[in-house]
């Protein structure tokens, strides 16, 4: 089903133990959303054999998410860019600016009045793009845009798979209502009954 709307992004800071295993914080507003982009690159190898192609194995590498946004406060922009506050509460970036991946969540809203929601467990992004223009004869909004490359968590779920992405539908009659309820308390980690149909 087509969606019509996109909010609630949020991102989530992310911890790594000594093994890279992700412990991710509480969940908070990243900005209000304007869109959302999401492709993915797939790593993929043919075995050929009796001349045909007797195997093909599709397999996720990354992806990368662009979102559009209304603003992007300093508190934010610090911790998805890398760039440091200084004692005046000036936004400073440099050159050496480094970010830590976030988890990204977001909803989208489908035509029947329900929605999509969606976690992304491993967002890297880089500088957001600035968009300004002159005050002509009309308003024109110029807005920021901030891209990210997706990457696989290093955490295992318990089937020993690498989740990137989760969602889930509002009002699919197998879906426990808390776990909608409840989406963005936290960073939804995969349960043992889901993953066995997780893709990795």
């Amino acid at each position: 089903m087509a969606t019509i709307g996109l909010d609630k992004l949020y991102y989530s800071k992310i911890t790594e133990d000594k093994d890279g295993n992700e412990t991710y914080a509480k969940p908070v507003p990243l900005a209000k959303a304007m869109t959302a982009e999401l492709s993915v690159e797939l790593a993929e190898a043919t075995l050929y054999a009796d001349d045909g192609a007797a195997e093909i194995v599709k397999e996720f590498k990354s992806g990368t998410l662009s979102l559009g946004i209304d603003d992007i406060g300093a508190s934010v922009a610090s911790d998805l860019t890398g760039a440091t506050i200084d004692d005046n509460y000036v936004l400073v970036s440099s050159t050496e600016d480094s970010a830590d991946p976030v988890a990204v969540g977001f909803r989208a809203k489908k035509s029947n009045g329900k929605y999509k929601y969606y976690w992304l467990y491993r967002v890297k992004f880089g500088i957001p793009a600035t968009n300004l223009a002159t005050k002509g004869d009309s308003i024109t909004f110029s807005t920021p845009t901030i891209e990210g490359t997706i990457l696989r968590r290093n955490k295992p779920s318990a089937n020993g798979k690498h989740p990137w992405k989760a969602e889930v539908t509002e009002g699919d009659s197998s879906v426990n209502t808390a776990i909608i309820k409840g989406w963005y308390d936290e960073v939804y980690e995969p349960s043992q009954a889901s993953a066995a149909s997780e893709e990795g």
